[in-house]
């Protein structure tokens, strides 16, 4: 199983590129990131030292070069998965780019098969992310985090994607859950809960969807009462990502029941795992995604402070609105990504499969595949690319960001179902990549938003 899956990863191209003006605080969190990587007992001597090696190359670039009018767009390069391509990004991102592909590829990828089995990855696997830089970039460093941009963000979701082990939940973590913190948390909250974050010794859930309300969030059912000091929370919540390895949760509850719409009695509330009344259900067994741990929660009486409210009281609903077009969008970027890696996948196992007296690149009806989703795997990228562009600028809007999560996901269940075709009776065995990437995307068109509601908050503006 293993051998199957690094070779597959392990199929990219360095390419020697120069690097634009530096972003300090990301560079130097790299460079510091880079030591606790080499220490763990999993590097070999030969990843050690080429880790060394490229690091010295980096530190002998000029940084006046320009770079961004010289990198490819992925579909130039010899291999979509290449170093140095999207102009979206320079040399820095580069580094933690060779950074994440090695933590990936060291740390994660031998284990998985093993997290598969178990439901769940180890706690451990958090702290290595942490101690490498790799969680919550976007945290600002007065509260412990590295400060990076949205890029480096991308750059995350690019590189676990290419991987193909889902199992830890880390863009769940980082860039869907934290933001509520970043943006709406009192300073005491921020400072409770942010250098943990970072670190790995905090996992954050969030916990919206309930048995009764998916999409809808407005027929959430559980409730906040207000007693005293106090919130009491009564109800349950199911398909929580990170659930069970969570220390804190943030949870979608109605505050105000006499509301007149049902989305203006909304708040988030903030809940420690370990405060009484709260309880953590069975692990939910899945199709795909089997190593990311996914629970039910309930919620008998459980009584938290009252300043454990995050944002403003009723508010919830339009603190989730502003905050998902980054869910989505991350969404997006893990799909266009891993669509990548399995057209990268099959483009080797078609040119190495004999069949009919030669190889099945052959056939001229397996090229024209190819041809067909290298192409559409091309325009969505740079969909892709500019929407994230947009995010960075703080011009996403709603419709965009449907946009981009809809596109993405389809095309990754397209590319992931017609290159299973194109291995065969083969694609169909667990030990190939492309057989986990099959079932792993099916759910990228349901959370986030199922892709039927993108289409309806589309047609919207139509």
């Amino acid at each position: 199983t293993h051998t199957h899956t690094t070779h597959y990863i392990l199929h990219t191209t360095h390419t020697t590129h120069t690097c634009t003006s530096s972003t300090v605080t990301m560079l130097s969190h790299v460079r510091s990131a880079a030591a606790p990587l080499l220490r763990t007992a999993s590097a070999s001597p030969a990843a050690v030292a080429a880790t060394t090696a490229a690091a010295a190359r980096r530190a002998a670039f000029s940084t006046a070069s320009p770079a961004l009018a010289t990198r490819k767009e992925p579909c130039q390069a010899e291999s979509m998965l290449d170093f140095g391509t999207r102009r979206l990004f320079n040399e820095d991102h580069d580094m933690l780019r060779d950074l994440a592909r090695k933590f990936f590829t060291n740390e994660v990828v031998p284990h998985h098969s093993k997290w598969e089995d178990d439901g769940e990855v180890p706690r451990s696997i958090w702290k290595a992310a942490g101690a490498n830089g790799l969680l919550g970039v976007t945290v600002p460093e007065k509260y412990g985090g590295p400060g990076c941009d949205i890029l480096s963000a991308a750059v995350l979701w690019d590189e676990q994607a290419y991987s193909n082990c889902f199992g830890p939940g880390y863009s769940i973590h980082s860039e869907i859950c934290l933001p509520y913190l970043m943006h709406y948390g009192s300073e005491s909250q921020k400072t409770k809960y942010l250098p943990g974050t970072a670190s790995g010794d905090c996992i954050v859930a969030i916990a919206m969807t309930e048995p009764g309300a998916g999409s809808d969030l407005q027929g959430v059912a559980t409730t906040a009462v207000r007693e005293g000091d106090e919130f009491v929370i009564n109800g349950s919540k199911t398909f929580i990502s990170n659930g069970q390895l969570s220390d804190v949760v943030i949870v979608v509850a109605r505050t105000d029941p006499k509301a007149r719409k049902a989305a203006h009695g909304l708040s988030l509330i903030l809940v420690d795992t370990g405060t009484a009344g709260y309880k953590k259900g069975k692990k939910l067994k899945k199709i795909g995604l089997k190593a990311q741990d996914t629970s039910e929660l309930f919620f008998d009486n459980v009584r938290v402070p009252a300043s454990n409210l995050l944002g403003e009281l009723n508010k919830g609903f339009y603190h989730l609105m502003t905050e998902l077009p980054q869910e989505r969008l991350a969404i997006a970027g893990l799909a266009i990504a891993h669509a990548e890696a399995c057209f990268e996948w099959t483009r080797t196992y078609v040119r190495e499969r004999k069949a009919f007296g030669g190889h099945l690149s052959d056939l001229q009806t397996i090229r024209h595949k190819l041809a067909t989703l290298k192409t559409e795997i091309a325009v969505t990228r740079a969909f892709f690319d500019r929407c994230l562009e947009l995010h960075m600028e703080k011009k996403l809007d709603t419709q965009m960001a449907s946009m981009v999560k809809l596109s993405c996901t389809e095309l990754e269940c397209k590319v992931a179902d017609e290159c299973l075709q194109m291995h065969g009776g083969w694609g169909y065995m667990w030990e190939f990549p492309i057989a986990r990437a099959f079932v792993d995307s099916r759910v990228q068109k349901i959370y986030g938003g199922a892709n039927e509601i993108m289409k309806e908050l589309i047609s919207r503006s139509i």
